[in-house]
């Protein structure tokens, strides 16, 4: 039986970069662009172009041109969504926006030797159907700022600071509170200590916990990655692969970065729990590997009109019940870590190495002198089978790049305590 369906993106985006005062030309785009696929004797057509939707599918018909083994699972949806926002930006002026940037490099400007912030909105509009009698719509509505700066002591350093989240320029409310975080951080970590290195008690805060959670365990629960056995948890449906204290869940309802009405196959979008109390439930899916796999769709999504895959959206670790001064205290000594640098991590084997921002050595339950250019390594199944977790959670916003595809996620966690491994970055 034949599946097809058909996309229709519209984006329309401003990017302001201030650096080091001066400001870049602003980078205003709108594009409008077709995708259309075609699911014939088991292989995947696929055509991109600005055509009429006959000809658009005649021609993605045309590129299956062999056999596979693609399914997938027919879902009928309909719905509109359009996001209603306080202030939208379209009714602010470059100026004003530019004026913004402006007012928090002030901030940080006597601390750094080098700034960079950039302001930036973008208004997706999809629209989508197909053979099972899908057809829906959404206006999806993003704006932020990222504050960067370079300070200068013993050592050279960078630091980051971003404000982004679903919604108008009411997002931004309070974005200079990111600024004075800089001010307050940045000439105690350009003088920060050297960090110890060995396996030892960690302490990390929300932000570093999240990428945690998305990086070493998110993409090894993406179904995709399960059908090519890229993942260490194939085959571990309804098994206990973390302390029961852990709750893992990928929600694309919440207001986050991550936020979307539907999927780009079509299907709404709703919370799904990956693992509850310990125990593996779910893996993300599309429509093909939820045929494949017998799981629920929704996770698909894609950049423009870019071929949808297998994607997290807001991805988070649950609360549990320790306060922060608790974790400090069953930590003993150790270190806290916070925010994140990047890294990488591999789902075949479960190992991961992060750079964190920076820390702060943990001496008899309190924290003491800060530590700059930490790493923390180790294996994720290891780390989840023995953690605690904290009450209060904060999200982290960003972009997330798979198959040459970047999208908006947010992650989160409270703070978590876990063993792991720390050296130098």
């Amino acid at each position: 039986m034949r599946f097809w369906d058909i996309r229709r993106v519209e984006n329309v985006s401003l990017n302001l970069q201030l650096e080091n005062g001066k400001l870049e030309k602003p980078r205003y785009n709108k594009s409008t662009s077709k995708g259309f696929r075609v699911l014939k004797n088991g292989f995947w057509g696929i055509f991109e172009g600005n055509v009429a939707d006959d000809e658009g599918l005649r021609q993605a018909e045309k590129n299956a041109f062999t056999q596979g083994d693609g399914e997938t699972e027919e879902i009928a949806t309909k719905g509109r969504y359009r996001m209603r926002v306080k202030r939208d930006p379209q009714d602010m002026s470059i100026e004003e926006k530019v004026e913004l940037l402006k007012d928090l490099e002030k901030i940080i400007r006597d601390v750094c030797v080098s700034t960079k912030l950039v302001y930036f909105e973008n208004r997706r509009v999809l629209q989508y159907r197909d053979s099972c009698g899908s057809e829906v719509e959404y206006e999806v509505l993003r704006t932020g700022v990222s504050i960067m700066g370079v300070g200068k002591g013993r050592s050279l350093q960078f630091l980051s600071k971003r404000q982004m989240r679903v919604g108008g320029y009411e997002v931004l409310d309070g974005v200079d509170e990111k600024a004075y975080e800089i001010v307050e951080v940045l000439p105690k970590l350009v003088n920060a200590l050297a960090p110890p290195s060995g396996e030892m008690s960690v302490v990390m805060d929300s932000s570093l916990a999240g990428v945690f959670v998305h990086e070493a365990f998110g993409h090894a629960v993406e179904a995709d990655h399960v059908l090519q056995g890229a993942t260490v948890l194939k085959g571990r449906l309804n098994e206990k692969v973390a302390d029961e204290s852990v709750t893992i869940i990928d929600d694309p309802t919440l207001p986050e970065f991550g936020f979307f009405p539907f999927d780009d196959e079509g299907v709404r979008a709703e919370k799904k729990v990956i693992v509850e109390d310990g125990v593996l439930k779910s893996f993300l899916h599309s429509r093909e590997t939820a045929k494949k796999l017998g799981g629920v769709a929704g996770n698909a999504r894609s950049q423009g009109v870019d071929v949808p895959i297998v994607r997290m959206s807001n991805t988070y670790i649950d609360t549990h019940h320790y306060s922060f001064d608790e974790l400090l205290e069953e930590c003993r000594d150790g270190v806290y870590l916070v925010g994140s640098r990047g890294g990488e991590t591999n789902p075949a084997t479960g190992y991961f190495h992060f750079n964190a921002q920076y820390g702060y050595l943990i001496k008899n339950g309190e924290l003491a002198e800060m530590v700059r250019d930490v790493s923390l390594s180790g294996n994720t199944l290891e780390i989840l089978r023995n953690v605690k977790i904290g009450r209060e959670i904060e999200f982290d916003p960003g972009f997330c790049g798979k198959a040459g595809q970047l999208v908006p996620v947010s992650d989160g966690s409270p703070p978590v305590l876990c063993r792991a491994t720390v050296g130098g970055a």
